[in-house]
């Protein structure tokens, strides 16, 4: 993960995607900062909800080493506050951990690598990409180009081919068995495009201060159909055959017309 400490940020300018560029020790520095300034302290229900988007924050209500220890071993940064009744409180921040594809969102997708997302697709992965429902899909090609293409073993790694020249080209890759085939998965961060902010935009909070009062707590989540089994994901090799190679990869007509060509070949063997 892309983990860049901002310093400049604070409580005020804190939203839910740049609140994924912060760090543990950044969290408490704003929360004790805030405990000395009245405005902040009247908003600090909204200011939580925010930090909660991206980290654990649990309050240590037995003080003792052993139990302090405890939550370090849980990756929790621990540190202390000031509290309303002028005393100290402790206090454990951890961010949340990407691990699945289900932990994927719009506000965390551009804070972290090609190598990390790599990562989160080969934990989860078992059908390939069309496995993943398509808000997730959406999510991820968001932030990073995304490009697969399925090809017999031997041909997939050919000299000069596309998987050499993705490669080349700074991308990520995913390889999934498919008995004597495998799906590449290719991805590639976008650049990041600085957008001029207008008088008339407005901040992520602030959206959600305004749906607030809209959002029906019974409303429909999203179904991701990703974790289900597909009862056709044992491949039949006999059913693999020229026909059936698929790529997202827009290459040289001639190229791919050349390598067609070689297997019809191989296959009148």
């Amino acid at each position: 993960m892309k983990e860049i400490a901002n310093n400049t940020l604070t409580l005020k300018t804190l939203n839910k995607s740049n609140v994924w560029d912060v760090q543990e020790n950044d969290i408490l520095r704003m929360l004790e900062a805030a405990e000395k300034d009245a405005d902040l302290k009247d908003n600090m229900r909204h200011y939580k909800d925010v930090i909660k988007s991206a980290f654990d924050i649990e309050e240590i209500k037995i003080d003792k080493p052993e139990v302090i220890k405890r939550y370090e071993a849980r990756g929790f940064k621990v540190g202390q506050i000031s509290s309303d009744d002028n005393g100290k409180l402790k206090i454990a921040v951890k961010k949340h951990v990407i691990m699945r594809v289900t932990d994927l969102t719009y506000e965390n997708i551009g804070h972290i690598s090609a190598s990390k997302l790599i990562e989160v697709l080969e934990r989860n992965f078992g059908g390939g990409w069309d496995s993943l429902s398509q808000s997730i899909q959406d999510i991820i090609q968001h932030s990073f180009d995304i490009s697969t293409t399925t090809l017999p073993v031997d041909r997939l790694h050919k000299k000069g081919g596309m998987y050499e020249k993705k490669i080349e080209d700074g991308f990520e890759v995913l390889e999934i068995q498919k008995g004597s085939w495998v799906e590449a998965i290719f991805a590639k961060e976008k650049p990041k495009v600085e957008r001029q902010r207008t008088k008339f935009d407005i901040d992520d909070e602030d959206i959600d201060l305004l749906n607030a009062d809209s959002i029906d707590e019974d409303d429909e989540e999203v179904i991701d159909n990703y974790h289900k089994i597909d009862e056709e994901d044992d491949y039949d090799d006999d059913k693999l055959t020229e026909e059936s190679y698929r790529t997202t990869i827009e290459e040289d007509p001639e190229t791919l017309s050349l390598e067609a060509a070689e297997i019809v070949e191989e296959d009148d063997y």
